[in-house]
């Protein structure tokens, strides 16, 4: 979905997968990785000013596939980094780092986090991680909490969490061109009039989101209905991935 929007953040862009990308575009530099493979991770890195690390398992799995994916691929990438100029990374992380706060409580940086799953367990490590190679080593990260990145919400929770692909794009664009970045916490959603989240100790990023959800919420409601009060698509801001279930094979 984002590719398309982002050729211009970089004269060559190394785009990378663990199957067979097909559609390379002019300045797209392809190179198969499994971020498991810790050499494979190093070779991959080499030569880069900047990461946009948007690898992983993005949904709720057993422990071991996630932490194959979402606990040693991250250290395999940090290590890279380290190893190979120390270029700065925006690593996304999500909502489901807090994802038991109820939907009422309004959240910046400085809250706990609350994961609701093995999911948001391995987002809450990524973050400690980049936490530790920025204080040690200087590895500058930006730790991206996306909410919902859609071409539009898909359900009335979405109205809160949405990230539009252009607010994305905006914000990819001043996390690699701002003059100092460090290690901050921002939280992915666009300008939404429903939104959780307060993103004031990020200002200096100069990031403003134009897209705002709420022109989706008539065409939600003629689509679908509310869920019930005790679901947990309206109780928690995790939405389902709070529900009282381990992932089981």
């Amino acid at each position: 979905m984002l590719r398309p929007m982002l050729g211009h953040v970089a004269e060559t862009i190394r785009v990378s997968d663990m199957i067979e990308i097909t559609d390379a575009r002019a300045n797209e530099e392809v190179v198969l990785c499994d971020l498991s493979n810790k050499a494979a991770v190093e070779a991959l890195v080499a030569g880069c000013d900047g990461v946009l690390h948007l690898g992983g398992r993005s949904l709720e799995d057993t422990w071991e596939v996630i932490r194959t994916s979402n606990i040693d691929a991250m250290v395999n990438l940090y290590e890279a980094a380290r190893n190979t100029g120390k270029p700065r990374i925006l690593y996304a992380s999500s909502n489901h780092t807090i994802g038991f706060y109820p939907q009422t409580a309004r959240l910046d940086a400085r809250s706990p986090t609350r994961p609701d799953g093995f999911y948001g367990v391995s987002k809450v490590f990524g973050e400690a991680l980049a936490s530790m190679y920025h204080d040690k080593f200087g590895i500058e990260t930006a730790c991206l909490r996306i909410g919902s990145c859609k071409p539009e919400p898909e359900n009335h929770r979405m109205l809160s969490t949405w990230l539009s692909p252009g607010d994305f794009v905006r914000l990819v664009e001043r996390v690699f061109t701002v003059e100092t970045l460090g290690c901050p916490i921002i939280y992915g959603a666009s300008a939404n009039d429903a939104g959780w989240w307060e993103n004031s100790s990020v200002d200096y990023l100069g990031w403003h989101p134009q897209d705002n959800s709420e022109v989706f919420r008539a065409k939600l409601d003629a689509a679908m209905k509310h869920p019930g009060s005790d679901d947990p698509m309206v109780r928690f801001q995790g939405g389902t991935f709070a529900a009282d279930r381990i992932h089981e094979d």
